[in-house]
């Protein structure tokens, strides 16, 4: 499921942040270590033109990809023994319902105040692709975090290659012509590949632990309330890293780099860690 999506600054920021990179890396950095037209500089012009375009493609649909709305006439079905987890209020006990939407909100699903709707399995609101990231486009959120560190940390090592390359060629004429590219480039890369970095890092913590942004916070005080009644706090969706990873990004690892999605079900249910036997 798609959506409608009219002009967002961010979303504009990020494509000419992209367009910049690609262009500068292609035909500034790799054109002066290697040439264009040299194998090496073709070779690494088309590796980084893939991981580019992997990276755009993933980036557009988890800016336009639905990430997932609670069925208008859902109702929580509390004798369904194939359902143990039925998430409830902190206060008083009920089963959760939000007023605004009008409608029960099933388990891992919270309210967006962003997107003015509820959304399944959401994990954040994401301002750089204006959009939720929840139940329909997290792994493709994932992927797309994949690429673009992967494109960062590429091109920040062939700026860096290309400015120990031969330093003195064309010097008087390329100096002032490249010299405000290397500056942004750098200026922009930098913070990329040590932002990104961190954030793929964090999911990939999320994701073997089979938890969203919002959960793990929540889970920080559930274990401290936990702690203090002599207790200890269980995530329930945890299956253990491997059915975590299959959970998330599919049962086929051929598949986990492309944006698959028909392994994520309806976002009403999901397993968890009753299903299994001690």
């Amino acid at each position: 499921m798609t959506r409608s999506l009219g002009f967002s600054l961010p979303v504009t920021v990020v494509v000419l942040a992209i367009a910049y990179i690609y262009f500068s890396t292609v035909f500034i950095f790799i054109d002066r270590w290697f040439g264009l037209m040299s194998s090496p500089g073709l070779i690494n012009a088309v590796v980084f033109t893939g991981v580019a375009v992997m990276c755009v493609f993933n980036y557009f649909v988890s800016v336009f990809r639905d990430p997932g709305r609670v069925p208008s006439m859902y109702m929580p079905d509390v004798e369904d023994s194939g359902n143990p987890i039925h998430e409830i209020k902190r206060k008083g006990g009920d089963l959760r319902y939000c007023q605004k939407c009008s409608h029960y909100k099933p388990a891992r699903a919270h309210h967006c105040r962003v997107c003015k709707r509820c959304v399944l399995r959401m994990d954040h609101h994401c301002i750089w692709i204006n959009n939720c990231v929840g139940h329909a486009n997290y792994k493709v959120f994932f992927i797309f975090v994949v690429y673009a560190a992967i494109a960062c940390l590429y091109s920040l090592v062939l700026l860096l290659g290309s400015l120990t390359y031969d330093p003195e060629k064309d010097d008087q004429e390329t100096g002032d012509s490249f010299r405000t590219a290397y500056v942004i480039s750098g200026l922009l890369l930098v913070p990329l590949c040590v932002a990104l970095s961190v954030l793929l890092g964090w999911h990939i913590y999320l994701i073997l632990q089979n938890k969203t942004t919002i959960e793990y916070y929540e889970g920080v005080r559930a274990m401290w309330l936990a702690e203090k009644g002599g207790q200890i706090y269980s995530h329930p969706y945890d299956l253990g890293a491997y059915e975590n990873l299959t959970t998330v990004l599919g049962p086929n690892i051929c598949c986990w780099a492309l944006p698959t999605s028909g392994h994520i079900g309806s976002g009403l249910h999901f397993r968890t860690a009753y299903d299994y036997p001690s």
